[in-house]
C-alpha cells in the first residue's frame, strides 16, 4: 500500500498535509486546555494540603470529548466550523454566532503542522523514523505554544517525550542507546549550569527548569551530538528576536521572554537538517 501511495507523490503528500492540519488543530486544543487542567488540579492540591475546602469550580473540559466553544459567548463549535483551515476562511475568521473575530494563531498552528509534516515526511519518508519525527514534531509545537503563553513547559509533556526518546534508542531508531542517556544527562546539565552561573553573577532567573527538560528530552531523541547545534540556534534565534521586539516596543526590557519556543524550534532543525549542518561545518574545515 505504502509503494502505491508513493507511487502518486502528489496524493502521498497531499494526505500527509491533511493529517498535519488535523493534528494541528488538536494541538491548538492541546495548547488551550493543557494550563488550565493543571491549574485546577494544582488548585485543588493546594486546597487539600491546606486542609480547606474544595471549591466548586468545575473542572476545565478534557482534550476527547468535551466539545469546543465560542470562548466569548459559548456557542457549541460545529463539525462543518472545526475543519482545519477551510472553517476559518469560510467564516471569515468570525464566530459565526457572535461574530467574535477568531484568533489567526489556530489557522496558523494548523498550516504550521501541516508544513512541518510533509518536510518530515519528506525528509525520514513513510516509515518508523517518519512516524516518530511526526510524533516529536507535535510535541515540540504544543510546548512551544503553552510556552507562549504561560511560559510554562509542563512535567507531564516534558518528561514522557524524554522518556519516550530513551525507549526508541532501543531500537536505536533515531539514536543509539548510549547516546541517547548521555544526551539527555548533558541536555539537563548544560542548561541547569548556564542557569545557576547566570543567576549567580546577576541575582537574577534566566530560564525556567521546564526548558532544561525540554533539551534533555531533545538530547534523549538526538544524542549529545546534536546539542551544541541545539544550543547555539536556540541562542542566536533566541538573541535576534529578543531584540527585535525590544526594538520594536513589543517586549519590555524587564518582562521575561520564554525560551522553550527557541529550544523547540532549533530541535525540530536538528532533527531535519542536524546531520547535514554539522557535515558542512566538518567539511568546511572548522574542526581544522
Amino acid at each position: 500500500m505504502i509503494e502505491i501511495l508513493l507511487e502518486i507523490t502528489p496524493l502521498f503528500y497531499t494526505g500527509v498535509f491533511i493529517l498535519g492540519a488535523m493534528i494541528g488543530s488538536f494541538l491548538n486544543v492541546i495548547i488551550l486546555r493543557v494550563p488550565l487542567l493543571l491549574e485546577y488540579d494544582w488548585r485543588c492540591q493546594c486546597r487539600e494540603l491546606l486542609e480547606l475546602e474544595q471549591d466548586e469550580a468545575t473542572r476545565p473540559p478534557g482534550f476527547i470529548i468535551s466539545r469546543s466553544n465560542c470562548p466569548k459567548c459559548g456557542h457549541g463549535i460545529r463539525a462543518y466550523e472545526n475543519i482545519p483551515l477551510i472553517s476559518y476562511l469560510f467564516l471569515g475568521g468570525k464566530c459565526s454566532a457572535c461574530k467574535t473575530g477568531i484568533s489567526i494563531r489556530y489557522p496558523t498552528v494548523e498550516l504550521l503542522t501541516a508544513v512541518l509534516f510533509v518536510i518530515t515526511i519528506w525528509h525520514f519518508g513513510p516509515n518508523l523514523q517518519g512516524l516518530t519525527a511526526l510524533f516529536l514534531t507535535a510535541f515540540l509545537i504544543a510546548m512551544a505554544g503553552i510556552d507562549i503563553d504561560h511560559q510554562l513547559l509542563p512535567d507531564n509533556m516534558t518528561i514522557p517525550l524524554m522518556w519516550a526518546g530513551i525507549v526508541l534508542s532501543f531500537w536505536s531508531v533515531h539514536i543509539d542507546l548510549s547516546s541517547s542517556i548521555a544526551g539527555a544527562i548533558a541536555g539537563y546539565l548544560i542548561l541547569w549550569s548556564i542557569y545557576h552561573l547566570f543567576r549567580l553573577l546577576t541575582g537574577k532567573e534566566g530560564m525556567g527548569y521546564g526548558d532544561f527538560k525540554l533539551l534533555a528530552a531533545l538530547g534523549a531523541w538526538m544524542g549529545w551530538q546534536m546539542l551544541p547545534l541545539i544550543v547555539l540556534l536556540s541562542s542566536l534565534v533566541g538573541a535576534v528576536v529578543g531584540l527585535t521586539l525590544m526594538g520594536t516596543g513589543h517586549l519590555k526590557k524587564d518582562r521575561p521572554m520564554p525560551f522553550g519556543p527557541f529550544i523547540a524550534a532549533a530541535g525540530w532543525i536538528a532533527l531535519v537538517w542536524g546531520d547535514r549542518i554539522l557535515n558542512l561545518y566538518s567539511s568546511s574545515g572548522a574542526f581544522g
